[in-house]
């Protein structure tokens, strides 16, 4: 490695001048963070855990991250550090599997565009929160109903409309000013998903803006947004504090967290509970994203991808339970305050977070202030994700086509992508917006995640072999992969997915929206969006097998799966071992020469110009010698 270093440095130098790299190894850990802390850790997880049992949700939850989370995490990171490749360029490891790239794009792709439409409900709130008092404060404006009962609107009205509800609850639904204007005048709810009535030109604007920051952000690739995180990964940790300290001090606090630690253990063998667990670690985590392959291709090639997986894993599930407090606090005291059980007071969903959320925030002294800063909280966290979505379908595309011109243009393919991005949003927008939100977000990216994770497993353990893969883990890390994790990649972590997908299946319960029934033509839909991701992996696999060498069937499926010869190391100071290149006196001249003269190598690289230095020194030394 001594040997090499000298060399090696310039040659990194050309590499990040062409690729990029990031600046320094806490940028890749907090875009990370970011990237795998998201808005699903504030409004999907612990949405998920009230429905399915509370504390008992737990459980299925960690031996999730335990046995896939974490060593799926630590699979992708390594195999895209290993190869410096986007999630597509890392299937010259076995090209029949390529489709397994593509699945993961238009995977990133249908969560990119509904991402950021959340991201910019949540710019809207924020804007709209810069006001004396929170347009959702009080039930005395035009769109609220005579079924309004507010938190602030006079201790004995309120306790009148209670016992009111308390009477009539069989006729008479009771709602906060907070979902009012969540429903009546945020979404101008419509009725039925195939009307979708107006855009909301208030949030297409703020889609707009959301689009714009990302786009500004990427403008330079790893380069921008690496500066970028040391703000958006860290500060929502501060408002999660304060609002978890001013939530433990109200009344009926402790009642909700009960509910959310208390285990309800017969949800328990309900096998939605147990799939719920794991979309929410590969949600949550970002596995087979194509995300995780991508931030890793910029680490340096000997970086400890290792110790990064289990910090990252551990501090994103960290969040989700830590976030959990901080919502069940405040639905506690919710329902205290209307006498009615924790479970009746939540909306499902996004709605979480917009409903929930910002009724708790008109109780708090200042309250603009406190919404202004929960809401900015929710983008940064929203863009810590958004970020990597974005990035991984610009690297795959440039890595794809690979030539100077379009690694030059990287900027117009990062600009294209999020204009594609801004224009496919725009429906969600419309008075039926939430409702392909929610459609896109239940079927796009839960069943194909955990069928593109097990074919990965699969793809590099048993058709490239674990031998190989253990061998190049060790070449790079300079350890072999810990046995638990050479277990969970061949049998654990393969065996439970497949059996949640299986369980998955026969549990299956068609989506629905409050009292909403979604009709056939929509769940449909929603079912060719999975299986879109999915049905690139095998159309790709018969046109690679098709397009193979060979006589035979057998010959052709031989060539298709086996490693190109490109696949590897992408700096030549790294390829060591099997993938040291074919042997020529040049290379032994180079390699003999530069550690005995490295004065002299030093001084000719410093005559020379300063991008064809190493080169120039080499050649000298050559001829010389």
């Amino acid at each position: 490695l001594q040997n090499g270093a000298v060399p090696g440095e310039q040659g990194k130098q050309e590499k990040s001048v062409k690729r990029g790299n990031w600046g320094n190894q806490i940028e890749f850990v907090l875009t990370s963070v970011g990237y795998a802390v998201g808005l699903g850790n504030v409004w999907r997880f612990p949405y998920l855990c009230y429905r399915n049992g509370g504390g008992a949700f737990m459980f299925p939850y960690f031996i999730m991250l335990v046995f896939c989370g974490i060593p799926l995490f630590f699979m992708e990171l390594s195999f895209g550090q290993f190869a410096s490749q986007g999630c597509l360029g890392v299937w010259r490891v076995s090209p029949m599997f390529k489709g397994v790239g593509y699945g993961m794009m238009v995977v990133s792709t249908y969560i990119g565009i509904y991402y950021n439409v959340v991201i910019c409900i949540a710019f809207y709130y924020f804007f709209v929160s810069m006001t004396r008092v929170l347009p959702w404060t009080y039930c005395s404006n035009p769109w609220n109903t005579p079924d309004c009962v507010g938190v602030l609107d006079g201790n004995l009205s309120s306790r009148v409309a209670l016992n009111i509800t308390q009477l009539l609850n069989t006729t008479q639904k009771r709602t906060s000013p907070s979902e009012e204007y969540w429903r009546r005048y945020v979404l101008n709810l419509s009725d039925d998903i195939g009307n979708l009535g107006e855009v909301r030109l208030p949030l297409l604007g703020c889609l707009g803006v959301s689009w714009v920051v990302v786009f500004l952000c990427l403008i330079k690739g790893v380069k921008s947004s690496g500066k970028v995180v040391y703000f958006t990964a860290t500060f929502p940790y501060v408002v999660l504090t304060i609002l978890f300290v001013r939530g433990i001090t109200l009344e009926g606090a402790v009642t909700g967290i009960m509910y959310y630690l208390t285990p309800q253990w017969d949800k328990i063998l309900n096998a939605k509970v147990w799939g719920d667990a794991a979309s929410q670690i590969f949600y949550s985590l970002g596995c087979a994203w194509g995300g995780l392959i991508t931030m890793a291709s910029y680490n340096k090639f000997n970086n400890n991808c290792y110790r990064d997986s289990i910090i990252i894993s551990i501090t994103n599930c960290a969040t989700s339970v830590y976030a959990g407090f901080v919502i069940f606090s405040i639905l506690g005291f919710m329902a205290n305050h209307l006498g009615v059980d924790v479970s009746k007071v939540a909306d499902h969903g996004p709605g979480l977070a917009f409903v929930a959320y910002p009724e708790a925030l008109t109780l708090l002294p200042i309250s603009p202030l406190w919404s202004i800063l929960f809401f900015f909280m929710l983008i940064l966290l929203g863009l810590g994700t958004q970020f990597c979505l974005l990035e991984t379908l610009v690297t795959a595309i440039v890595d794809e086509v690979g030539n100077e011109w379009i690694i030059r243009k990287k900027t117009f393919v990062t600009l294209g992508v999020a204009v594609a991005g801004f224009l496919l949003g725009v429906p969600l927008t419309t008075q039926a917006g939430i409702y392909w939100l929610l459609l896109m977000d239940n079927y796009a990216a839960s069943f194909s995640l955990v069928v593109i994770s097990c074919i990965m497993c699969v793809a590099i353990m048993y058709i490239y072999g674990h031998r190989n893969y253990f061998k190049d883990i060790e070449m790079m890390l300079g350890f072999p992969p810990p046995l638990f994790f050479q277990i969970c990649w061949r049998f654990i972590s393969p065996a439970i997915i497949f059996f949640i997908l299986v369980f998955t299946v026969i549990q299956y319960r068609p989506i629905s929206y409050n009292e909403y029934v979604y009709p056939t033509w929509a769940i449909s839909i929603g079912f060719l969006m999975a299986l879109s991701s999915v049905i690139c992996i095998p159309i790709y696999a018969i046109y690679k097998v098709c397009r193979s060498e060979g006589d035979t069937l057998l010959e052709r499926l031989k060539n298709a799966t086996k490693a190109s010869k490109d696949w590897g190391p992408a700096l030549p100071e790294h390829r060591s071992g099997r993938y040291a290149p074919a042997f020529s006196p040049s290379t032994e001249s180079h390699l003999e020469v530069q550690p005995l003269q490295p004065e002299k190598g030093q001084s000719e690289a410093a005559a020379a110009s300063p991008v064809q230095g190493s080169n120039g020194s080499a050649h000298s030394q050559d001829s010389r010698l």
